[in-house]
This record gives C-alpha cells, sequence and structure tokens, in this order.
C-alpha cells in the first residue's frame, strides 16, 4: 500500500477493530498488530502514528502488556485510549490507580484547553467510559486536557511529543464525534494524507493482483454474495478473461439470487462464468438429514465435491481467488494473541480441502466489510448485490428446520421474498435492520381460511440490529408492517397457517437458528 498508515496496537480490546474502522471512515488507511508485534515488522510499513487499545488488564496487574520502547523511540504520534491512556501514564511516570466508582457508560466530557488534538470540537462531549481505573496524576510534561465527574483526568497529552491519552472510547456508536477525534489525531497529529478512498483502493488492489498473477489463471468460486461478488469485480477489472469464476447453484439460494448472479456477471459483465446447476444434488444428499451440524458438514463436502469436479475440467490453473477481508485476518490470527478473547475460527470457500493445489489471491484481505461494500459500489455492481443480507454457508439448509425438500425451500423462499420486500418498501432493509429473514419451522398447526380448516406449517421472522454481529437485538419493526407481513405470507404460500416473530437478542439466541 502507499497510504500514509497509523498502526492500532491491540492490547487484548474487543473494539481494536473498531479503532481502525474509525480511523479508515476518516480517510486515513489503518492496520492492527498485537501489541508486541516486533519493531522491524512495525516500522517496515513507515506509519505515521500509533494508536494503543483498550484492554480487559490494568496496568498494574503481574503480567499486564507493556508498552514497548520502540514505539515512543520511534519519535511518532502516539494515542493511548483507555487502557492504552493508563499505559503512557505508568510507563512515563505518572500513576494510575484503581478508581472508587467504576466508570461504565455515557459521561459527559468537559474539554480542558484549546488545542490541534480537539480542533473542531464542542467545549461538552457525550463519550462513553469503559474502565474501572484512572489516572490520579499524568506524567511529568504531560497536561490534563478534559476532565469527567468520574474522571479528574479524562484526557492527557504532551503536544510537543505528539502523545495523547484517552479514558474514553472515541470509537464506539455512543461517542458522536469520536471519529473526528481520531481524524484529528490522523490528520493534524501525525499529518496523514486523507486519501484512502475506494477509487484508490480499487487502482492498488488492480495493479497488486496484475503484479502477482501475471499471465496465469486463476479459478473464483462465486457464491453471490457480497465478498466473492467484490472479488469477482475485482479480478475481472485486473485480468479479464484469466479469471474464471464457478458458480455452483445448490438449489438453497433466496429467490431470484441464482439468475440474478448469472445476469450481473456472465450477461452484463461478460466475466468467464461457468454456472453449474447442482440443485437435485444437494437435495439427494439432504435427503431425511434434519441436524443442523450435519446439514452443514453435508452441504460443505457436497460443495467441495462439486467444486472439485468442476476445477479439474478446467485445466490447469495456478491460483485460487478468495473473499477473505480483513476481520477474518484478524480473528484467524487470535491464538497468537494471548491477551484477546478467541471469538470465532475462519474459514472461506466452503471449507476448500487443503490439498487442493493453488496459490491464494486474496484482493479483500486488508478491508473491512463496509469497505468492501464501497468498492463494490465504486466498481458498478448492483445495489441489491452489494448490500445483500448477510446469508450463511450452507443457505436455506439451515433456515428450513427439519428435512430440507424442494417443496419446503420454496415456501420459505416465498415467505423471505416477501419480508424483504415488505422491508425494503418500507425503507427499512438498510439502517434499521442490519439483518432480515424468514425461516421455515417443522411445527404445524389449525388455521381457518375462508370456512375451511387448515394445518400447515409455521414461519418465523427474524430482524435484527447490530454493529458487529457478535452482539445483535431483536428490531423493533413496526407493527403495522408486521401485520402486512403476514397476512401476505398466509394469503400468497401454500401451506402455510401461522406467523411468528422471534424477538430474541443475541445472546441469549445465535441470529441464525440452525
Amino acid at each position: 500500500m502507499t497510504h500514509d498508515t497509523i498502526i492500532v496496537l491491540d492490547y487484548g480490546s474487543q473494539t481494536a477493530q473498531l479503532i481502525a474502522r474509525r480511523v479508515r471512515e476518516a480517510g486515513v488507511y489503518s492496520e492492527i498488530f498485537p501489541w508486541d508485534t516486533p519493531k522491524e515488522q512495525l516500522l517496515a510499513l513507515e506509519p505515521k502514528g500509533f494508536i494503543l487499545s483498550g484492554s480487559p488488564f490494568s496496568v498494574y496487574e503481574p503480567g499486564a502488556p507493556t508498552l514497548r520502547r520502540h514505539v515512543l523511540d520511534s519519535g511518532l504520534p502516539v494515542l493511548g485510549i483507555c487502557y492504552g491512556m493508563q499505559l503512557l501514564a505508568h510507563t512515563l511516570g505518572g500513576k494510575v490507580a484503581a478508581s472508587q466508582a467504576r466508570e461504565y457508560g455515557p459521561a459527559s466530557l468537559i474539554i480542558d484547553g484549546n488545542m490541534p488534538f480537539w480542533a473542531g470540537l464542542p467545549s461538552t462531549l457525550d463519550v462513553w467510559m469503559s474502565h474501572g481505573d484512572r489516572i490520579e496524576a499524568p506524567p511529568p510534561d504531560f497536561v490534563p486536557l478534559a476532565h469527567s465527574d468520574n474522571s479528574p483526568v479524562a484526557a492527557i497529552g504532551n503536544p510537543e511529543r505528539k502523545i495523547y491519552g484517552i479514558q474514553f472510547h472515541p470509537e464506539v456508536s455512543h461517542t458522536p464525534r469520536g471519529t473526528d477525534i481520531l481524524a484529528n489525531f490522523a490528520v493534524r497529529i501525525c499529518g496523514c494524507k486523507p486519501d484512502w478512498t475506494p477509487g484508490k483502493v480499487i487502482d492498488e488492489i488492480v495493479a497488486q493482483v496484475r503484479e502477482q498473477v501475471g499471465s496465469e489463471r486463476v479459478l473464483l468460486g462465486l457464491s453471490g454474495g457480497v465478498d466473492s461478488s467484490v472479488v469477482a469485480a475485482l479480478l475481472h477489472r485486473a485480468i479479464g478473461d484469466q479469471l474464471v469464476s464457478v458458480f455452483i447453484d445448490h438449489g438453497l439460494l433466496r429467490q431470484g439470487e441464482a439468475k440474478q448472479v448469472i445476469d450481473t456477471f456472465k450477461r452484463s459483465m461478460g466475466l468467464n462464468l461457468v454456472p453449474v446447476n447442482a440443485t437435485e444434488e444437494f437435495l439427494e444428499a439432504l435427503e431425511g438429514i434434519t441436524d443442523p451440524e450435519d446439514k452443514r458438514k453435508c452441504v460443505g463436502e457436497q460443495f467441495i465435491r462439486t467444486f472439485e469436479r468442476e476445477a479439474r475440467k478446467l485445466g490447469e490453473i495456478a491460483y485460487l481467488g478468495q473473499g477473505t477481508i480483513y476481520p477474518d485476518v484478524i480473528e484467524s490470527a487470535a491464538p497468537d494473541r494471548p491477551n484477546a478473547q478467541r471469538i470465532k475460527s475462519h474459514h472461506n470457500v466452503g471449507g476448500l480441502p487443503i490439498d487442493m493445489q493453488f496459490d491464494l489471491v486474496e484482493p479483500l484481505r486488508y478491508l473491512f466489510k463496509d469497505e468492501v461494500r464501497r468498492v463494490g459500489e465504486a466498481l458498478g455492481l448492483p445495489e441489491e448485490l452489494v448490500w445483500r443480507q448477510p446469508f450463511p454457508g450452507p443457505g436455506l439448509a439451515v433456515r428450513c428446520l427439519g428435512e430440507v425438500t424442494w417443496e419446503r425451500l420454496e415456501r420459505l423462499r416465498a415467505a423471505d421474498a416477501i419480508l424483504l420486500e415488505e422491508l425494503r418498501t418500507a425503507g427499512m432493509l438498510r439502517g434499521e435492520t442490519s439483518q432480515a429473514f424468514a425461516v421455515l419451522l417443522p411445527v404445524r398447526s389449525v388455521g381457518v381460511m375462508g370456512d375451511g380448516r387448515t394445518y400447515g406449517e409455521t414461519v418465523a421472522l427474524r430482524a435484527v440490529v447490530t454493529d458487529d454481529f457478535m452482539t445483535a437485538d431483536w428490531a423493533r419493526l413496526p407493527a403495522d408492517l408486521l401485520a402486512r407481513v403476514s397476512a401476505r405470507i398466509v394469503n400468497e404460500v401454500a401451506n402455510v397457517s401461522r406467523v411468528v416473530y422471534d424477538i430474541t437478542s443475541k445472546p441469549p439466541a445465535t441470529i441464525e437458528w440452525e
């Protein structure tokens, strides 16, 4: 990358990714590294500054992560957030102690003094606090920059050395002006150019792919999801017909998705696309299977067999394209981050076997999901594809509870399409809902239609709002919208006699039912 870079040093915070995302939203490129990353690896990026994340530790605990000397010796600007601020104070001769009252939640921050760090911001800020320790005394040559009711020293700074610390979390949505604070640090203090834009990202990725691939061919398993679709568009722009995309229609997609993928990529964009209709094979493999884990394994194994079979037909190909994105890279490295909690392991491309002899091409490897979408828009992909709702790898197999049959899949597809259509019409498919879908339950109930008795299946509607999909709350959809969706499903979808709405948050529930 040729961008100015801010490095986020991760001390085990669950919001380290958010810090990097907010810096990028300010137009400045940012990467995340464990706090103990060797000096040579960090400085190889020629960073313009460092941000120290929060942490579950206290700085005075035995074994707590420390501030490596090379960060300060670099002479580059440093911003410490929460634990990062306390670590700066502790390392540089200040005093950190346990607070008599833990400060967690919203707080009013009073800014003390007029400095470039606070440029363009009001004298009082709404911020989000989450700490049990506080600064009792700043280090020598540091001055207090802000205070709150419970934190007499809620921000510190040494403008001459360009080292700053803040007790609150600017990266979370509960600090409304947080991105402005991070932008001030990155642009005003560190001197970064805010040129991290989708157009420039596309140009750089295209150049990198061409350099990596040369004249070789690249194979891509195109799922129709956001990540693989943007990868396909990027690789096509970079290498044209050297890209061979295989789209496997396993019959487990949402209504109209298979046709849209083929129309968009093969007919409109001219991709070298190999569509494979494997619906019958997948349904035969799923016959009689009701356990969700068995479904996932079955779909994954069937996908592998189909993909391998199609790949053999294409002759010698050197590279495999993958839709790996930056959170996948970070989360996969969790075992190497002893101070962070492992959230999930990562798998990609339906669990392709490790003995497939390809070198990987991962154009999205350093992009967050929101950046992937912006790049997709800049590439001219249809809005309904770029902003497509998240979708599980096994597709509708894990939203069709019980046995998966073609009739039940069609029932589920129709109900799901009605929900999404009504949400789209109401302007609630983006923003108000992060993910929304229908689930078909193997539960029959008695109903009445006209003068007759019905005994049909049950559709559960699920809609959630979330920032990170690690936690989620159920969406408070308007009652009249739910009434329209319910009436349409019962009247338009055969053999459905009841519709229910899931009002369970994550945790304790997961977003998907299976």
